[in-house]
């Protein structure tokens, strides 16, 4: 695995002090190309406005990239870094603030033709997804995340779903989340549970099937509603589209829809 950057982060900064920062992780395809890029620095721009966090120049952010994108021998993942810096030893941030910018490289994740095709066995997270005054911002903070990537881990799933605390289904740990109903598409209104992260990739797909006319549904609905979907899968801006087979006693197979947007999302990083 690929992690380089370019400069040693100051042990001072508020990133690694408070979490004070944000993120984007970024999928690059073979020619180099980040597929995506427009929609990742959009939300970064949002995030570091949220933050009042300054926010470097284009011309700054493309070199981080391309600088990034030149240590990859093939397709693999840029981690874009965000932080307010170095400033004060307690939480107050600094009047002016000298932000960060690092990035780090890393391969793509490996998932079987057999996952992607027939799915994937997901567990339900006990841990409940409360709501974040930061809600949609990627930003540093993702301790929710880690102790309930620790529980998947724990567990044997190969993912894990977090609910809020009323039993609604909102995200996979690292993934969006979405089904497919005989009324149409779903996904969870996460502006609404004020709560997890809305993706990229989730982003995109929306924009697709909406500008098609293909009904979509963006609300809040109780866990046993899951069992009556045709479908389900996972989404971000790393994998694409994921299947899932499994969850708890449920069981969904994969139809032609969800393959043939699988499909529609792997040909963006087709080199």
């Amino acid at each position: 695995m690929n992690q380089r950057q370019p400069a040693m982060l100051d042990s001072r900064d508020r990133g690694l002090a408070y979490g004070d920062g944000l993120f984007e992780t970024m999928r690059v395809a073979a020619d180099g190309i980040i597929p995506l890029q427009a929609l990742h620095l959009q939300r970064l721009g949002r995030g570091a406005r949220a933050l009042a966090i300054p926010l470097p120049n284009q011309a700054q952010l493309q070199q981080a990239l391309n600088q990034a994108t030149s240590s990859l021998a093939g397709p693999g993942l840029i981690k874009l870094i965000l932080t307010r810096g170095t400033g004060g030893r307690g939480y107050l941030p600094p009047a002016s603030a000298t932000p960060s910018l690092l990035w780090q490289t890393a391969d793509l994740p490996a998932w079987s033709d057999n996952d992607r095709c027939h799915g994937i066995e997901m567990g339900i997270c006990s841990q409940p997804l409360f709501p974040d005054p930061f809600a949609g911002q990627k930003h540093l903070n993702r301790l929710a995340q880690v102790q309930s990537r620790a529980e998947v881990a724990r567990q044997g799933w190969q993912e894990g779903l977090l609910l809020s605390a009323r039993r609604q289904p909102l995200e996979a740990t690292a993934m969006n989340l979405f089904a497919r109903f005989k009324t149409g598409w779903w996904t969870p209104d996460l502006a609404l549970a004020n709560a997890g992260v809305a993706g990229v990739m989730r982003e995109w797909l929306l924009t697709q099937l909406r500008s098609r006319g293909e009904s979509v549904h963006c609300d809040l609905r109780p866990l046993s509603q899951l069992r009556d979907a045709e479908a389900v899968f996972l989404t971000n801006s790393v994998v694409g589209v994921l299947p899932v087979r499994k969850l708890a006693q449920w069981r969904w197979g994969v139809p032609d829809t969800v393959l043939a947007l699988q499909a529609e999302v792997d040909s963006l990083f087709d080199a």
